[in-house]
């Protein structure tokens, strides 16, 4: 009964334009039926699949403390750890020092991040790692323990000169970082039968999808990237390794701009909306709302392009509108680590010129302000 009164409620908010779907079923009346908590869709994933991949827009603070409450619910079911690009694996040993430590050292945890990334000063993402260790501290004596898995190594940005192989090979001696992510899973998940949640940004997680770029030669003058870490996974793990991606604005180009839109050109919102904005998990492969359509960035070198050759599975928490940037850790740069920082600040050619401290932390806080401002317009 309550199913029923569930989806005559959506089907009555929600536009027939979002109903159409082929076979039968709509997607109102798909998530009316099928939507589950996000914490126990992404449980149920792992009764199926070693990996689950977690496609992130960086920087969305509701995302890192759905990822810290999942930490429990993953240990009890049979899933000990939790992968993060937002680590380097020379800092392995100290991070598994800290999560088993009997006191937690916040200042050891800002030095495992600062190590790997010099301006990734958001607090929300280190606290993946205390909500480790309070698991790990609650657990009786001889219990497996719980770990964070650092997915990416130390990069060398001193070295970088430009887009071009002689130089990224310089800044990546160890490889390209999803291959180095990939030969990490394969090591220390799948070799081991063991199973795994990992955190990255949504490129990394992609697994069937490859984004176009533009190629000379290539048929319709477009050829596709497939060698992104879940697409790595994917290829030796079929049947294995399933993708979600977290609830975040897509890009579409306008002109020269490049303007935040939301995914499925508004459909998805307006459906979860009419739903109450209820946090939700629900399959996008083989779904209606699978088929919803997206002209988005994502579109490009495919026709008729629909949500479902994205990402496998979605997950809403919160509208776009009220998502907001993490905290910012007051500093984590000062004129004492500044020298080092300005020497290896990341993707030089992305941004302005970084040159003092009040450069560095004016572009820590402007990436996490920028979350609220660019959505809040959605």
């Amino acid at each position: 009964m309550k199913h029923i009164l569930r989806i005559a409620i959506v089907i009555g908010i929600v536009g027939s334009e979002l109903l159409a779907q082929p076979g039968g079923e709509t997607a109102a009346t798909y998530l009316a039926k099928h939507s589950r908590s996000p914490e126990d869709y992404v449980i149920d994933k792992f009764k199926t699949y070693d990996v689950v991949l977690f496609g992130e827009h960086h920087l969305v603070r509701e995302n890192l403390l759905f990822v810290q409450q999942l930490v429990p619910a993953l240990y009890r079911n049979g899933v000990y750890a939790i992968g993060m690009e937002f680590g380097a694996s020379e800092l392995q040993d100290k991070l598994d020092q800290l999560v088993n430590a009997e006191v937690y050292d916040e200042a050891l945890a800002r030095e495992i991040m600062y190590a790997y990334n010099v301006t990734w000063a958001y607090q929300e993402y280190i606290d993946v790692y205390k909500a480790a260790w309070k698991l790990n501290r609650s657990l009786p004596p001889g219990a497996r323990k719980f770990r964070i898995l650092n997915l990416s190594y130390i990069y060398h940005w001193e070295r970088f000169t430009g887009r071009n192989p002689e130089s990224m090979k310089a800044v990546f001696p160890k490889g390209t970082a999803d291959k180095f992510r990939a030969d990490i899973i394969e090591k220390e998940i799948f070799a081991k039968k063991e199973k795994l949640l990992a955190l990255v940004g949504t490129p990394h997680a992609y697994t069937r999808y490859g984004n176009a770029f533009y190629k000379y030669n290539g048929d319709n003058f477009y050829d596709y990237d497939r060698d992104w870490l879940g697409n790595r996974l994917l290829r030796n793990h079929p049947g294995k390794v399933f993708n979600i991606l977290l609830h975040q604005a897509f890009v579409r180009k306008v002109g020269d701009a490049y303007v935040p839109v939301s995914p499925a050109d508004g459909a998805l919102e307006k459906l979860m909306e009419a739903m109450g904005n209820q946090p939700a998990g629900f399959d996008l492969l083989n779904t209606p709302v699978g088929k919803l359509p997206d002209t988005s960035l994502h579109a490009v070198g495919y026709e008729n392009f629909t949500l479902d050759q994205l990402f496998d599975g979605y997950i809403f928490l919160e509208p776009l509108r009220k998502l907001e940037g993490c905290t910012v850790i007051e500093g984590f740069v000062t004129e004492k680590n500044l020298a080092h920082t300005l020497e290896q600040f990341p993707d030089p050619d992305w941004h302005e010129p970084v040159k003092t401290l009040e450069d560095v932390n004016k572009f820590i806080r402007n990436n996490s302000s920028q979350i609220a401002l660019k959505y809040s317009k959605l």
